[in-house]
């Protein structure tokens, strides 16, 4: 070896070695013990929990786990460990608390850069939540063009900015004068002109089949559809069909084609069970359907996902809404809660959804309990919020329960949640892809600016 050429050498050996030490401290065994541990499947809680994690994904998991002598162990103590959570219908591009009124007037004042910043601290205060995984349902800004969830679900994924991973389904489709027709509720032409497939507003099979396309086109994980009236809309009543079966036919074929699954915005009996027939993959809300229904979804397979939180926050908060309104949300509150009590007596697949957004984000485990007072038990309510959701989602197979090889999305949680189901709503130990998020106190959420978001008509 010639002397010039030592130098190179000993630079090539240096960059290796740091190279080999970096790798091994990317590489070390984190070990999460607990009290007790829910893995996910299991019918009851696991005592004394052990997880190894390694890089972004579970190594092992037991409670007569081996651990390696050089691992870096975090004992929680009288926590209890759980697969990260789940929510199946959140906005989190959208804030829809507040004053009724106020937000109609401030969403056509409010740039949507603004609200695209808004999103950032919504994202962050759903992951510190401990729900790790979330599915977007619907973010339109009206007379904007702009795909928010599509840029938030990025910046996420590229470490940019905290938060849930997401799977969006951008502005989602309804039909002309529709519970996603913007334009409902002012009057005719102030926007220019009518909005089209490009925004979500089809009429007839073929311009469905255009709206999915578009829609998948510009990043949409999932398709939502809203197939009945809503509570938050101003220009149809909560539980008329929206889309005929022709429609329904063509949405679910469509989509299934591109290999995106359905869920469908639905309230009422009679678009549920066409919907259902149609085999979308979630019924949203469900508020009226009837038991003949309930048992088509059981046989089907077809997924309920709740939304117990949103009516819950807006009957507390009635007298904000016009009365229009406020005669809507009563009825879908009655309805709902017989209908919840029925699917759990006759074992409908059901999956956690909040609706976040049409009330505070963050929020979202408030809906564990709410399905536990109806009736359901709180380990299938943990199920419904972790392996169900997974299911759903179509994501089993990396995330929801706590097993070998899967993703490393845990949470942990005070005390028993069987015993105590709000103990979801207390998480102080967060861990995304490995990384540990939260360890003791949550961020200190920025003061809502809710007036300042779009009003968009959801759910």
């Amino acid at each position: 070896m010639r002397i010039a050429e030592r130098p190179y050498y000993l630079a090539v050996i240096v960059i290796l070695l740091f190279s080999a030490v970096a790798a091994r401290a990317a590489d070390q065994t984190v070990v999460l013990k607990a009290a007790r541990m829910f893995d996910g499947k299991s019918k009851s809680l696991i005592p004394n929990g052990v997880v190894l994690v390694q890089g972004d994904k579970i190594v092992d998991v037991g409670s007569t786990v081996t651990i390696p002598s050089d691992a870096k162990v975090i004992d929680l103590g009288d926590m209890t460990l759980s697969p990260g959570f789940m929510d199946a219908h959140t906005h989190l591009t959208l804030d829809f608390t507040g004053n009724f009124n106020e937000r109609r007037l401030k969403e056509l004042q409010t740039n949507v850069s603004e609200m695209t910043l808004m999103a950032i601290s919504y994202a962050r205060a759903t992951l510190e939540a401990g729900f790790t995984t979330v599915r977007d349902l619907g973010s339109r800004f009206v007379g904007s063009p702009e795909f928010v969830d599509v840029a938030l679900r990025n910046a996420i994924n590229h470490g940019i900015t905290p938060g849930p991973h997401m799977l969006v389904a951008t502005k989602g489709i309804g039909a002309t004068g529709g519970h996603f027709d913007a334009t409902g509720g002012y009057r005719d032409k102030l926007f220019g002109r009518e909005p089209d497939p490009s925004e979500g507003i089809a009429d007839g099979p073929d311009e469905i089949r255009k709206a999915v396309r578009f829609e998948v086109k510009n990043g949409a994980n999932v398709i939502k559809a809203a197939v009945s009236g809503g509570v938050l809309s101003l220009a149809d009543e909560v539980d008329t069909p929206q889309f005929t079966p022709a429609e329904m036919a063509a949405l679910v074929d469509e989509s299934h084609r591109l290999r995106k699954k359905v869920a469908v915005h639905c309230h009422g009996d009679q678009a549920a069970r066409e919907a259902i027939e149609a085999g979308v993959d979630s019924i949203e809300h469900g508020s009226f359907m009837k038991t003949e229904t309930l048992q088509l979804m059981k046989t089907k397979g077809t997924y309920l996902v709740p939304t117990l939180m949103a009516t819950e926050y807006i009957l507390s908060k009635i007298d904000s809404y016009p009365p229009a309104l406020q005669a809507k949300a009563r009825a879908a509150g009655a309805a709902r809660s017989e209908m919840f009590r029925n699917a759990v007596k006759m074992g409908v697949k059901i999956a956690l959804g909040t609706d976040a957004g049409v009330f505070p984000h963050g929020d979202n485990a408030k809906e564990f309990a709410l399905m536990v007072g109806l009736g359901m038990q709180p380990i299938d309510a943990l199920r419904s919020g972790t392996s169900n959701d997974a299911d759903l989602l179509g994501i089993g197979q990396a995330v929801g329960t706590l097993e070998k090889g899967k993703r490393a999305d845990i949470v942990a949680m005070p005390g028993d949640p069987t015993a105590d189901i709000t103990a979801t709503e207390h998480i102080s130990f967060v861990m995304k892809d490995g990384k540990i998020i939260r360890n003791g106190p949550a961020t200190p959420r920025t003061a809502a600016v809710r007036d300042d978001d779009v009003d968009l008509p959801v759910d």
